[in-house]
């Protein structure tokens, strides 16, 4: 039996699985690892993950969904590395040492929010779309792209979240991120609302700051990259109601721009959608992707 690996790498996990080659999308076994701030420890418990399933089973090709800056580039040198990450003790990354013990099996990598779209488009709220976007609004906030079919990667990566946004009026807080303090991530992630509130959002005032914020990204998203459909995932998405709020909210910043028939302007349209997968999205996208390198 050969096998094919997906590693998904977050904020505050790492999430492993692996499949049999010829039923790729049924995961024989998983395995989560926290993200310390030590990369050794986390990457090499990944690498015993693997290691054992290779011993036994041959792993023919992997994938990797990473949480960035990441290089996708593969003519670089730092091909796999995560860069400038704010992340404490995860810059400049090689993510390949947790493959080191594998006999040289293949390995693509992509941004998670990349690796998520895979997954949506495989067997998710977006099959059979060729023009599409997915954001993850948790931890981080990154958007992944396809335009034509083809993925936007390999020179570096889309960075959305870090776009200067119109601050809400009634928002003061200066934003978390260290490079731009009040971008849509410094003030729209997990960690924002997080030092914001105390807590997760709740009321209608905090759920309404984090939707004007959102649905800038969502917005600034559609006018550059015109896709058919924006699912937005992450951890921040499962707030009750927020989902519905940015629907309002994007139709509202559209004005009527892209005129009345464009979905984004009825917030009853399907086009800002829930993941169909879930939290799985991620992880099926790296084993599309495996299957990419056989």
């Amino acid at each position: 039996m050969s096998l094919i690996a997906s590693i998904e790498t977050g904020g505050t996990k790492v999430f492993a699985a692996v499949a049999e080659r010829e039923n790729p999308h049924t995961l024989i076994e998983t395995c989560r690892i926290t993200t310390t701030d030590d990369p050794d420890r986390t990457l090499g418990a990944l690498a015993d993950f693997l290691a054992e399933h290779h011993r036994f089973s041959r792993i023919e090709a992997i994938g990797v969904a990473s949480f960035g800056p990441l290089e996708t580039d593969p003519a670089s040198a730092q091909y796999g590395w995560i860069t400038t990450t704010p992340k404490p003790g995860w810059r400049n990354t090689d993510l390949n040492r947790a493959f080191a013990r594998l006999d040289d099996v293949p390995v693509a990598f992509v941004t998670d929010v990349t690796g998520s779209l895979l997954g949506e488009r495989w067997n998710g709220a977006a099959v059979g779309l060729d023009n599409l976007a997915y954001a993850t609004i948790g931890t981080g906030i990154g958007v992944g792209v396809m335009v034509h079919g083809r993925l936007v990667t390999g020179h570096g990566t889309p960075e959305l979240g870090h776009f200067l946004v119109r601050r809400h009026p009634a928002d003061d807080y200066l934003g978390t991120c260290p490079f731009h303090a009040d971008c849509a991530e410094g003030l729209a992630s997990g960690p924002a609302v997080l030092q914001r509130w105390g807590r997760t959002a709740a009321h209608p005032e905090e759920i309404d700051i984090l939707a004007h914020y959102i649905a800038q990204l969502v917005l600034v998203t559609t006018l550059s990259v015109a896709p058919q459909k924006i699912v937005l995932g992450g951890g921040v998405m499962k707030t009750e109601g927020l989902l519905a709020a940015v629907r309002e909210q994007a139709a509202v910043l559209t004005n009527g721009y892209l005129g009345v028939d464009h979905p984004l302007q009825n917030p009853g349209a399907n086009f800002i959608v829930a993941p169909g997968l879930g939290d799985l999205a991620g992880i099926h996208g790296g084993l599309e992707l495996a299957l990419g390198l056989l």
